[in-house]
Order: C-alpha cells, then structure tokens, then sequence
C-alpha cells in the first residue's frame, strides 16, 4: 500500500520488539502484585486499542507507525498468565490447561494469518486492523466480568471443585509483594537450569520461524506461497502438539509413573533432542527438497514438546513469582530470537551451503547443550526461596504434633 523500502519495511516490523523485550519480566511482576486478571486485561486493552490506530499512523508516516508499533510490543504483558494459572491449574492438571493456553496462541496465529488475506482482498487491509481490534476490545468486557482472580473469589464454581483447587495449591503460598529474592533467585541453579534451556531452544525455535522460508526458497527453491497446507502445518503441528505434551504429562503424573521433574526432562528432551537431529540431517539429504520441509516441519512441530518441560517448570519450582520468572526467561529467548537470524545471514553471506549446514549445527549444539544443563540441574520441587522452606516447617510442626 505504500512505496517503502526493504529497508524501511524492516525497521517497522521489528520496532514491535522494541517494546515486546521491556515489558516482559515487567508484565510478571506488574501480575504479581496487582493480579493477573487486571495486568492482563489491561494489557489486552490497550493493545486492541492501539491496533485500531494502526492504518491511521500508517498514514502519517513510517516513524509514526514505528513508534506505535513499539508501544504495541509494551502492551504485550501475555506472560502474565502464569501468575493466575498458579492460583487455579492443580499440580495434577497443570501441564494440560497450561498448553491449551500455549496451543490458543499458535491456533490464534493462523487463524489470524488466514482471516486477515481474506479480509485484504475482499474489504481493503485497514479492515483488518479495525476488525481485529474492535474484536480485541469487545473481549476485554468479556474479561473483566468473566474471569476472577483465584478460586475463592469465584462465585459460580462448586464448593467442591473450589476446595480441590485450593487444598492442590495450599502448600505453595500467596503472590509476591513488592520485593523478590533476587538474590537467591540468582544463586538458584534449577532457575539457572530453565533459562539456559529456554535461550538455546528459542534460538532454534526463532531461527526456524524467521529462517524457513529463506532456506527453503533459497537452497530448496521451494516455494511455500503455492502450498498452503504445508505453510499452515508447523502452526497446526505445534498446537496439537502442545496439547498432546500437556495430556501426556499429566497422565503420567497423575499415574505417578514419573515424578515432576522426570516428566520435566523427559518432554524437555522430546522437544530440544529430537528438532536438533531433524535440523542436522536437512543438509545430508540431497536434493529431496520434500524430505527437507517435512524435516523442518516436523523440528517446528516437535518443539512444542517443550510446552509441558522447560516451558512450564517455573511454575514448578516458584508458583507465586512464576509471572515473574517467565518474564525473565522470555527475555532471554528474545535476545536469542534477535541473536539467531543475524547469525545465520552472517553464515550464509560467503558460501549458502555450508553456511546453512554451520548455521543448523550450531543451533543444535546449542540444543544440546541446554539440555544436558537441564538434565543436571532442572528441579521439579518448590524452592526454598520460593516458599519451599515454609512448607518445611509446616510439615516438621505436623510431625511433631
């Protein structure tokens, strides 16, 4: 719609994250002290509102649209979420809800993707913006009225389900106040163990997702604009499989086949492991450009395992600053998602081949080293810093009695 440079088109488009990498551990601690309901909500007002605006700065000009763009990226407060998931996922059912959470933002992507070409074409692209931000605010009244910040203060659950709720969770303690551990925090080698894991798996997660359709154009000379089916599965394939790695976990839990943290590391393994043998074998295949997108579709679509290990294990280990954490290893993961690409372009700048081929073995080393620190010292229990010495006490007090 306007004559802007690569260059330009660029700048707008990644001025989203100027804001998304600020508000993150923000977004978490906001939630842990006023709630998640009312962080979240307002968060998802003020993004709906902003997004109406957008043909308008569009108009103005791409330093208007630049700007806008950034105070979208700080209205992104969705990690949040963690703090109201530790007052209502039961340790047994956590994995489940959780990644049904994770699977409505894939499922959101490309129903968003698909609805908004439908919407270009046959009304114009303003429409879309106006569209989807008048949706985005209709649902924020729905928010406000329908959810409610713990399950005590619900007055619609039964008395049952409110007392299974809160018996589940009583061992783990209220949300933060104003001041953290962060001391202890960063002493905490299981924290260490997550965050690590989260930076080298994002690292691959973001390469594939802005990489792919470089690679396959480029190397494959595929061109994905003529199959939609198979631009759509990484985002169908990732959902289902959130949803799958959440059934599978609490199954396993439930039935005390494994404990927390085995299950932490085993759907932790699934989901770094395996993409990282997928993305080495791409360059070895030959000229079989269909081997090499099922091989990357399957890498995108098997990530997701990590949704019920390394994805959610803060809430493990620190439920009342999970917010909080989340915040902080998001971060991470988009300082690796900037890091990635612009390691990649600087790998295939000389020779594409063998640049690709570099580029993917260094982001399954990386996988692989993230998994191994995990493995080793990944935890499943509260912390100490996190309460875990209060429900100590509470339990040696018992024994006296």
């Amino acid at each position: 719609a306007y004559n802007w440079s690569a260059e330009t088109q660029g700048i707008v488009l990644s001025s989203f994250f100027y804001g998304y990498g600020l508000t993150q551990a923000l977004g978490g601690y906001g939630a842990g002290l006023l709630g998640g309901k009312l962080v979240l909500g307002s968060g998802l007002l003020l993004s709906s509102a902003l997004t109406l605006l957008v043909p308008r700065a569009a108009e103005l000009g791409a330093g208007f649209l630049v700007g806008l763009q950034a105070l979208l990226g700080l209205a992104q407060v969705g990690r949040a979420q963690y703090t109201l998931w530790a007052k209502w996922a039961p340790p047994l059912e956590r994995s489940w809800l959780m990644n049904i959470a994770d699977a409505g933002c894939t499922f959101g992507t490309f129903s968003a993707l698909l609805v908004a070409g439908f919407i270009c074409q046959s009304l114009g692209w303003p429409l879309v913006f106006y569209i989807f931000g008048g949706v985005g605010c209709a649902w924020c009244l729905c928010w406000f009225l329908l959810v409610y910040e713990d399950p005590a203060s619900h007055p619609w659950i039964s008395a049952g389900e409110r007392e299974y709720i809160v018996a589940s969770l009583a061992h783990q303690g209220s949300s933060h106040g104003l001041s953290l551990p962060l001391g202890a925090m960063a002493k905490s080698l299981p924290l260490w163990a997550i965050a690590i894991a989260c930076f080298c798996t994002d690292w691959l997660f973001y390469m594939l997702l802005t990489s792919m359709p470089t690679f396959m154009s480029s190397v494959l000379h595929f061109d994905l604009s003529e199959n939609g089916l198979l631009s759509s599965l990484p985002y169908i394939g990732n959902g289902l499989g959130h949803i799958l790695a959440g059934l599978l976990a609490d199954f396993l839990l439930a039935r005390r086949v494994l404990g927390t943290a085995a299950v932490r590391k085993l759907f932790s393994a699934l989901g770094m492991l395996l993409p990282s043998i997928f993305l080495v074998a791409v360059p070895y295949i030959g000229c079989s450009s269909t081997a090499a997108v099922v091989l990357l579709t399957l890498a995108l679509t098997i990530i997701s395992m990590t949704g019920a290990g390394i994805n959610i294990n803060h809430i493990d280990i620190a439920p009342r600053y999970a917010g909080f954490l989340l915040g902080v290893t998001n971060t991470l993961g988009i300082i690796s998602g900037i890091i990635a690409p612009t390691a990649v372009g600087l790998l295939v700048s000389q020779d594409p081949r063998a640049g690709w081929r570099n580029a993917f073995i260094v982001a399954a080393a990386l996988n692989v080293f993230g998994l191994i620190f995990y493995a080793a010292f990944g935890s499943g229990s509260l912390q100490p810093w996190a309460g875990g010495e209060t429900k100590l006490k509470l339990l040696l007090a018992e024994k006296r009695l």
